[in-house]
C-alpha cells in the first residue's frame, strides 16, 4: 500500500528564490507582485513563478513550483508576458503578504497555513523603493531554513 499523497495547493502569489530560499508573495491583483519580484530578480533572485504557483509539502517542508502553462514567464504590466530562466521545486522559507501592513518593530510574526503547514508572514509595502532590500533581510532574519 502506498502512502496518502502529501497536501497541495495552488495560491494566487509570485514566488522567487533568493540564494535557494523560496519567498512567496501574496497579494491581490494589481498589488505588485510582479513588479516586487522583478526587481529581486534584478538583485540576483531566480523566478519561480508568477502570478500562481504551486506548493506541496515534501520531507516535511514546502516546495514551490511554477504551474506548467505558466512555467519560466512573468507578466509585466504594459509590456506583456516575458521569457526568463526559472528556478524549480525551491523550499519555501517566507511569505510575504501586500495585503499586510507592515509593522514598524515585528517582535513575533505571524505565521500562514500553506497546503497543510505554517509558513512565517511579514507585511510588505510592494511598492517602495526598499521593499527588495527589506524582504532579502526579513528572509535573513524571520524566515525558515532552506534544509
Amino acid at each position: 500500500m502506498s502512502p496518502p499523497p502529501s497536501p497541495s495547493e495552488t495560491i494566487h502569489a509570485s514566488c522567487v528564490a533568493i540564494g535557494g530560499r523560496g519567498v512567496l508573495i501574496s497579494g491581490r491583483s494589481g498589488s505588485g507582485k510582479s513588479d516586487l519580484a522583478l526587481r529581486l530578480i534584478d538583485r540576483g533572485a531566480k523566478l519561480v513563478s508568477d502570478d500562481y504557483t504551486l506548493v506541496r509539502q515534501s520531507g516535511g517542508r514546502l516546495i514551490a513550483a511554477a504551474p506548467a502553462t505558466i512555467a519560466g514567464k512573468i507578466e509585466l504590466r504594459g509590456i506583456g508576458l516575458v521569457d526568463l530562466a526559472a528556478a524549480r521545486d525551491v523550499p519555501l522559507c517566507l511569505l510575504a503578504d501586500l495585503d499586510r501592513p507592515p509593522e514598524r518593530l515585528p517582535e513575533m510574526l505571524d505565521r500562514a497555513a500553506v497546503a497543510g503547514m505554517e509558513l512565517p508572514v511579514i507585511g510588505v509595502a510592494a511598492l517602495e523603493a526598499s521593499a527588495p532590500i527589506k524582504l532579502e533581510y526579513a528572509l535573513q532574519l524571520f524566515g525558515l531554513p532552506a534544509t
